[in-house]
């Protein structure tokens, strides 16, 4: 194996150094909750007794009396988000290999799971970032009855994964395996569904065109095939060793997706404290898995939302991540991937094209991974160049990948990347710090420098763009967007109505303290503007006309207006008071009070 790249050490170095204090107070309080023989052993008879009450007779004697092992399932299962709706039968799958395997297994928990796409622009979305710590918390509530030893997570999409794995360290004794379902069969093809956003946008394609080209793009059950937060949370999920090697992408009806399942629990039996393989997640998930994780973040061209997702799960282990390590490897790692919005395959043409195993490969080769991460395989990363089959008896059998990409215009060797730099920045300047997502914009779009519009909420920017107001070059700055003010919502809404200005040649560009989605794009986008507007972000002073630099090349985001004279500025007071209610928000208002900056992750903890 090559050796590590001196910028990823030296990364991973300073992230270790940085977290040692938090660290070693993380793994001291999962080390004292681990105990000698099953967790159920410490119950009094009255507990033990509620808590198989419910279950056959075999598994009531095996947990009454038997020294096996009793695996968790926490499920986000619910039948409308089409990624979680094949979760519905998993749970007796699981149960019934667990009793093959001498074990067993229970439904610990189900979490809440929304699903991004449906509340886009609506007022729902304001619950969407602070839904990740309420899984997490309702994960720790599944696993409060303290009954298990293991615990096998189903959960794929936005905010459900980081939520998850939030809670999962929470009881980071207990080992952990994430156990994904695969995307939907691919439906029209990403041209055609952003030809129609876009002359819909323009006013050229009607509502009913609109919805046609949606329900033939989001058809079926599986999780959707463009490269948003919820793909990023698959290949997340395997790069950082937590799923089985090759199986994030494949597809929910699949006899290999069965397959798969059933090694997940073989895994996560096996991996218990009660064996000679304990592994548990706080332990296994070191500032390596996390590394990896940025460097597959940017390798891929993934979601933004995981600058903040990766920031609040890895300070969960204790572990100190920051914007600055995500920049740092940014410059180093090549982007080896094109997946829609970034380009016009989806994830499973970049399955079919070799898919993680070809990634991990081609990073290992240059020593842009920590191959010696553990996984739940019980060996290391390195071992996850293999990618899984059924042999003509149909069992599951993993072989090498090819060294060859099966298509070049999805995924490519790291001799011929896309681009040199995985396209994930962090901006900075006199305006807080931001980050941006330039893997898709164009070259002649990477500075831009405008007058700004300011606006309070985005869709008084499509208000705008109706009254022929924004035929021009500007910057919009969307602001009062942040986790305090509302939650910090996506601000998708606004792509087809900039990327269709962009289009007629204008040079615009948007800076908010909200956020953009995992499906952000071609328009230059500095997004998570800390502080926030509500916080005293500096943000939350500019006015009209104020002329802004967005340098995605050099990392800059400045007001160019007079020091003292914006330094004296009041800031605007918008009336935020809609925020407060409504649509379950009311039920919010301390986790909006309580919210964290975007760039330690906007949580709540």
């Amino acid at each position: 194996m090559p050796l590590i790249h001196p910028v990823v050490a030296q990364v991973t170095a300073r992230l270790r150094e940085r977290s040692l204090a938090s660290r070693q107070s993380y793994l001291a309080s999962i080390k004292a909750a681990r105990r000698n023989g099953p967790n159920r052993a410490a119950l009094a008879c009255g507990n033990l007794a509620h808590a198989f009450a419910a279950c056959g007779a075999t598994d009531k004697q095996a947990l009454r009396e038997g020294p096996a092992a009793n695996l968790a399932i926490v499920t986000a299962y619910n039948d409308m988000l089409s990624a979680h709706e094949p979760y519905q039968h998993y749970p007796e799958q699981i149960r019934q290999t667990a009793r093959r395997l001498g074990v067993t297994a229970q439904v610990a928990g189900g979490v809440p799971a929304m699903c991004d796409g449906v509340t886009q622009g609506q007022d729902g979305m304001q619950l969407s970032l602070f839904s990740r710590d309420l899984i997490a918390m309702t994960t720790a509530v599944a696993l409060s009855h303290d009954m298990f030893d293991a615990a096998l997570y189903l959960g794929i999409c936005d905010k459900i994964v980081p939520g998850l794995l939030i809670g999962a360290l929470s009881f980071g004794h207990l080992p952990a395996v994430f156990v994904p379902a695969g995307p939907m069969p691919s439906g029209i093809s990403n041209e055609q569904k952003s030809r129609i956003r876009l002359d819909y946008a323009a006013g050229k394609a009607s509502r009913e065109d609109l919805l046609e080209a949606e329900a033939a793009s989001y058809h079926s059950a599986g999780t959707c095939t463009f490269y948003g937060t919820a793909n990023s949370n698959q290949m997340l999920m395997e790069i950082m060793g937590l799923q089985l090697p090759g199986s994030s992408f494949v597809a929910p009806h699949d006899p290999l997706r069965q397959a798969l399942t059933d090694a997940a629990v073989a895994r996560a039996a096996a991996m218990t404290a009660l064996g000679d393989a304990y592994l548990p997640v706080g332990e296994m998930l070191d500032e390596r898995s996390f590394v990896n994780a940025v460097i597959g973040l940017h390798a891929t061209g993934g979601s933004t939302n995981h600058l903040l997702h990766l920031v609040a799960m890895a300070r969960a282990a204790g572990i100190a991540l920051s914007w600055d390590d995500f920049d740092a490897l940014s410059s180093v790692v090549p982007l080896l991937a094109r997946i829609y919005p970034n380009g016009y395959a989806d994830v499973n043409q970049f399955h079919d094209a070799g898919g993680m195993a070809f990634l991990i490969r081609e990073l290992l080769s240059r020593g842009l991974l920590h191959g010696d991460a553990r996984t739940i395989t019980g060996g290391a990363l390195h071992s996850y160049v293999r990618r899984p089959e059924l042999d003509a008896d149909g069992q599951l059998q993993w072989r090498e990948s090819g060294t060859d990409s099966g298509n070049r215009g999805v995924l490519r060797s790291i001799s011929e990347p896309f681009r040199q730099d995985g396209g994930l920045r962090l901006l900075a300047g006199n305006l807080g710090r931001a980050v941006i997502k330039t893997s898709s914009v164009p070259d002649d779009r990477r500075i831009i420098e405008a007058p700004a519009l300011i606006f309070d909420h985005q869709d008084e920017v499509k208000a705008a763009f109706d009254r022929g107001e924004l035929n021009r070059d500007f910057i919009a700055v969307v602001r009062y967007q942040g986790p305090r003010a509302n939650g910090m919502p996506e601000l998708h809404k606004l792509t087809p109505t900039m990327c269709l200005l962009q289009d007629r040649g204008y040079r615009v560009a948007l800076v908010t303290d909200g956020r953009m989605s995992g499906a952000s794009g071609r328009v230059p986008a500095a997004i998570h503007v800390t502080p926030e507007a509500l916080d005293g972000g500096a943000i939350g002073r500019l006015r009209d006309g104020d002329l802004l630099r967005l340098d995605a090349d050099s990392g800059q985001l400045e007001a160019l207006v007079d020091a003292d004279e914006f330094a004296n500025r009041q800031p605007a007071s918008p009336d935020l008071s809609a925020n407060q209610s409504g649509m379950g928000r009311e039920l919010f208002g301390l986790f909006r009070r309580h919210a964290g900056s975007a760039d330690l992750g906007a949580g709540i903890f």
